[in-house]
């Protein structure tokens, strides 16, 4: 017995002929008052007989030679039922027709015409053995069933032919949706493949919508007649804008929207695929002339959690295009397009974040250039001009020569004061050692004793006790930078550094000098043409600590420099929701 993966409709079809005729048997049978006990013996064994092909046929099974196995089991059962229902005298003398119509099924004419003629051998051998029967009734008969096996011969080889075209036409089409299934899943492989492999933007999201339509119509020339639109909207500048699609015009691809109506706010705001059946009159997307003949469209957000980069959308003008599984297809290619923005993207943040550490440490390089040039370099130049004048002051005059060496002396002072504050700042390993609060005293006192700039400083030690090592360093840069701007441009007689506890889990670090003041928008609006990033610096560290910076300045009214430090994710939410006072 072996098992196939789809059923025989051949078989179904001789199954239920035979239902078809022990119904007519039970039926004449018990007409003709013949239902006896006799009778009904050979009549259950056709009966089981037939439930148990109906068994192995429905589970997809065929015995060995099963055409075979039908025929004769069928000719034996209806033979034995044939003679003991009375043979050619019986109600039921055409019982034949249960094997003619198995065998039309099997073998189609010669079949049908064989089976016949079998049953006439089977009438004849009746008249001789029994004699209940005449001659010419036996002849009658017998050409009837000749010609019933005849008839069902030809009808059987239409049936057969029919239904072998019907099982071609089945199976062609399984296969197509086979390889439909295939290319499907090819598809979805060389998109993941390919997002996977690729970091740049406009290739993403090209080939998120190449494999759509490859995936939704794997035919070529039905794809090449296919009229479904596609399109990527990602957000820039709060806008939307088309950055990849399919079918779309010139004037189409100019077109941007806000994502405040219809089916794009809809998709934002629920985070879920809508299907609209109305897209040629949707508020927003109704301007997109490609779309207008359309009736029907699928849009879904392209998102990550709490990150909306924009929305792919499909549309067509059959309303019944976007079957389950299409949509199915479609949500799998939008997640997988996801992922590959979010890796472009985090690959396009890690070359802007190495650039901008190039900017920081070629900033830091040329800061140290002009600090030292600015500071050390001149006190060295001026301590060697005066060193000339010394010798030859020694042979004119030896008291101001004297106190000359007393100045110089000073000066040499001063200028190891800068150096050692230029290397505290660059490494300060009190930090690493004691501390934050040590080491921004250590800062104030070395401001004190290098540019007599007073620091006041007010911390406390619950907030610091709460920040690990790396972020303590973070705000001792970020101290660090804001008290030499204000020691530089301010001129304030104090700078005050305070760290505080604002509320749950996040602390205020504040800057503060009643000195000059400057105007926050003016300096912001030209800072690009500046030749320092001192602002940047300070904008730049706080982020490292996910902080908040806030700068409060006026001319003539001082300088505040704010940054809010989160110890927390949560805090760090409420920080970006604007939540924190």
């Amino acid at each position: 017995m072996r098992r196939f993966d789809t059923p025989y409709i051949a078989d179904w079809f001789a199954i239920s002929l035979r239902w078809i005729v022990l119904i007519s048997l039970v039926a004449a049978l018990g007409l003709g008052q013949a239902l006896t006990l006799t009778t009904v013996f050979p009549l259950a064994l056709m009966i089981l007989w037939n439930l148990a092909m109906t068994s192995i046929t429905s589970l997809n099974y065929r015995v060995t030679n099963h055409r075979i196995v039908n025929v004769m089991a069928d000719f034996l059962t209806g033979a034995i039922f044939f003679w003991v229902q009375g043979g050619l005298d019986g109600v039921a003398w055409w019982v034949g027709l249960y094997t003619i119509l198995t065998a039309a099924i099997y073998y189609e004419f010669w079949g049908a015409a064989l089976s016949a003629a079998a049953y006439v051998v089977l009438f004849y051998l009746n008249l001789f053995i029994l004699g209940t029967s005449t001659q010419p009734i036996a002849l009658i008969k017998s050409l009837v069933l000749l010609l019933v096996g005849v008839l069902f011969g030809f009808l059987g080889r239409q049936v057969i032919v029919r239904m072998r075209r019907m099982r071609l036409n089945w199976l062609d089409a399984e296969e197509k949706k086979r390889n439909i299934q295939t290319d499907r899943l090819r598809a979805i492989y060389e998109l993941t493949s390919t997002l996977a492999a690729t970091l740049s933007y406009k290739r993403v999201l090209n080939s998120a919508l190449d494999m759509a339509f490859t995936a939704l119509t794997p035919d070529p020339e039905e794809a090449a007649k296919d009229r479904l639109v596609g399109a990527v909207l990602l957000f820039k500048g709060g806008l939307l804008q088309t950055e990849s699609a399919r079918r779309f015009t010139n004037a189409d691809l100019r077109v941007t929207f806000h994502g405040s109506e219809g089916i794009l706010k809809h998709v934002f705001d629920e985070g879920e695929p809508i299907l609209s059946r109305d897209i040629g009159y949707d508020p927003e997307l109704g301007r997109v002339v490609a779309l207008r003949s359309c009736t029907i469209a699928y849009c879904f957000p392209l998102r990550s959690g709490f990150n909306v980069y924009g929305a792919m959308l499909f549309a067509h003008p059959d309303a019944n295009y976007f079957t389950p599984d299409r949509k199915d297809l479609l949500d799998i290619i939008g997640r997988q397009a996801v992922i590959a923005i979010q890796n472009a993207r985090l690959y396009q943040d890690l070359v802007e974040e190495k650039e901008r550490m190039v900017e920081v440490h070629e900033e830091a390089r040329k800061k140290l250039a002009r600090d030292l040039h600015d500071g050390p370099t001149q006190s060295v130049a001026a301590m060697a001009m005066r060193i000339n004048l010394v010798r030859r002051m020694v042979q004119k005059d030896t008291k101001a020569a004297g106190e000359e060496l007393v100045r110089l002396e000073e000066l040499a002072h001063r200028t190891t004061k800068e150096i050692r504050h230029m290397l505290f700042t660059l490494r300060p390993l009190i930090l690493e050692s004691q501390g934050l609060k040590a080491a921004l005293q250590a800062m104030a006192d070395k401001m004190r004793e290098t540019f007599s700039q007073e620091v006041a400083i007010e911390l406390d030690e619950r907030v610091v006790s709460q920040m690990e090592m790396g972020k303590q360093g973070v705000v001792f840069y970020i101290v660090e930078e804001a008290v030499n701007n204000a020691r530089k441009h301010a001129n304030a007689p104090v700078i005050w550094v305070r760290l505080r506890s604002v509320e749950s889990s996040v602390a205020l670090l504040e800057i503060i000098d009643n000195g000059a003041g400057f105007d926050v928008a003016a300096v912001n609006s030209s800072y690009d043409n500046r030749g320092s990033l001192g602002m940047v610096n300070l904008r730049e560290r706080t982020e490292l600590i996910n902080g908040l910076l806030n700068i409060k300045s006026a001319p003539g009214q001082g300088t505040t420099v704010q940054v809010y430090i989160p110890f927390s994710e949560e805090a760090a939410d409420r920080l970006r929701g604007g939540l924190v006072k």
